[in-house]
């Protein structure tokens, strides 16, 4: 997706959807007078089975245009196609994938209807999570909980900052995941952070993956399933939750058959503490959640049983002054677990995961009005796969980001004399190899980009 604008406009959010399946989530930069170009890249081979044949395309992009927002977003986008070899191998991908059918309501309860094909032995959901619309859930893990010291808080909620995607089917919980905390191109008060270098995944939004393997053995009967994505500690709705459901059959029969063995959580466990530290108002948060389900299939293979383990977990402490010239917080999500799917007696695969997101901020504004922003960002997480002794595919990531900016907010737009800083550090790491590389801008110009295969 290739992209251009210029003028003065808000961040915008936009998806693509083939077929009437999400395979791409957006959101935009904030332009200057001048103008921006930008372009995103994302790899779609896990919807391949959508590509086989003609289907309907669209792209939406929410935008406003007046007197006051003259930004017009110029927008291409193409797909590329490659051939295969016997050095590059068909890519294995699902049968089959498909959005809800009939879903109605959104903001962060949307239900629908699922069909799945009669021999279905696998099925996982992709939920382009996002909390949007400017107003308290677009910076969900800053809001603080209902009953902080100070009334005034710009954000307050039940659950302060705790937010959890969870996924139902037939009004049983199938599974539970941690949302990524988004920072779109206007936020932390300061368009000047990203003005060059973006968040990480502001443009190209990962979908959460929920494995409801354990529940296909009550879907394969034909018939409509009913399918919730909510989620939890959300006030008032502020949620975008599309999502495409992918799944592999059984080649060697028509009809597969199977139940849910398990399904067990914990009790949710959502503590918020709330006071006074010398000028500050104070909110600390210590969340957790943990969910097992298990189910089992009769395959042409033989029995197929799948648990699927996840934990998710948060802490933030956040303190604000009177009036919130400061506003400041730190906090940590982990979203973990694994995948353990076994045919009869034999050797199990498991399919472990690991997902860390740190967010350290702190915004000030002195008695001359600027407005300082200082942020750190990490995106951490590992996956891999293994057959008792033997390691199959594994793939880490280390995302570190930190900037700061200034601006005066006295001044007109033209006037606000920013100057900023920014970095962005990327590892990653896999079977095929590893990439380093480094980006880092100086008042709107990028004064380093590297990038090697040492690690």
């Amino acid at each position: 997706m290739r992209g251009a604008v210029k003028g003065r406009q808000f961040d915008r959010l936009g998806w693509l959807k083939v077929g009437g399946v999400p395979i791409f989530k957006t959101s935009t930069p904030e332009p200057s007078a001048d103008g921006i170009q930008w372009s995103v890249e994302r790899d779609v081979t896990a919807y391949a089975s959508l590509l086989r044949s003609p289907q309907d395309v669209q792209m939406y992009l929410g935008n406003t245009v007046d007197s006051t927002y003259t930004g017009v977003l110029d927008v291409t986008v193409d797909l590329t196609f490659y051939g295969t070899s016997a050095v590059w191998p068909k890519a294995t991908t699902a049968e089959r994938v498909q959005p809800l059918a009939d879903e109605v309501g959104g903001a962060g309860d949307t239900h629908g209807t699922l069909t799945v094909a009669p021999n279905t032995e696998r099925l996982v959901a992709d939920v382009y999570a996002t909390g949007s619309g400017g107003g308290c859930e677009e910076f969900w893990y800053t809001a603080a909980p209902t009953t902080s010291d100070d009334p005034d808080y710009w954000c307050r909620t039940a659950d302060g900052p705790w937010r959890e995607l969870q996924v139902y089917v037939d009004g049983r919980l199938a599974g539970i995941a941690t949302p990524y905390p988004h920072i779109y191109t206007g936020g932390w008060s300061n368009p000047y952070l990203w003005y060059v270098l973006p968040a990480p995944r502001a443009f190209d939004i990962t979908p959460v993956q929920l494995d409801l393997t354990p529940f296909v053995g009550t879907m394969t009967d034909g018939r409509a399933h009913r399918v919730s994505i909510k989620v939890r500690g959300a006030d008032g709705g502020g949620w975008d939750v599309p999502a495409a459901f992918r799944s592999w059959q059984d080649e060697g029969s028509t009809r597969v058959t199977g139940s849910v063995r398990t399904v067990e959580e914990s009790a949710p466990s959502v503590t918020n503490t709330v006071g006074r530290d010398g000028t500050y108002f104070t909110a600390d948060l210590d969340g957790s959640h943990s969910l097992t389900t298990s189910g089992q299939v009769h395959t042409s293979r033989g029995t197929v049983t799948t648990t699927v383990v996840r934990s998710v977990g948060e802490r933030t402490h956040h303190f604000w002054s009177d009036g919130e010239t400061t506003d400041g917080q730190s906090t940590s999500m982990s979203d973990q677990g694994f995948v353990r799917t076994a045919v009869g007696p034999g050797v199990p695969t498991f399919q472990r995961f690991r997902y860390g997101y740190r967010l350290d901020g702190r915004i000030d504004i002195d008695d001359a009005g600027d407005l300082t922003t200082k942020i750190s960002l990490a995106d951490t997480g590992s996956d891999e796969s293994k057959q008792g002794p033997s390691r199959g595919a594994w793939h880490t990531w280390d995302h570190r980001y930190a900037g700061e900016a200034t601006w005066s907010t006295t001044v007109p737009r033209d006037q606000r004399r920013a100057t900023g800083t920014s970095s962005h550090d990327f590892t990653d790491r896999s079977a095929n190899g590893c990439w380093h590389g480094v980006i880092a801008t100086r008042n709107g110009a990028v004064t380093q980009e590297t990038g090697s295969t040492r690690c």
